[in-house]
């Protein structure tokens, strides 16, 4: 998987690693809600992707 991402991609990951550990810091609370924010968005894109690609025929 880390060779699809490219060097940008693990960039913002370990970007978006950070910014998740500075708000856990001050509020675990948040930094939960952030995270499962994050990951409900990573879903819908992929689903979107997904479905584009299939109408394109490329899946």
């Amino acid at each position: 998987m880390l060779d699809k991402l490219g060097t940008k991609g693990i960039a913002g990951i370990v970007l978006l690693v950070i910014g998740i550990a500075l708000v856990a810091y001050s509020s675990p609370v948040v930094a939960a809600g952030l995270a499962l924010v994050i990951a409900g968005l990573a879903l819908v894109a992929s689903g979107l992707i997904q479905s584009a690609m299939g109408a394109f025929g490329m899946m």
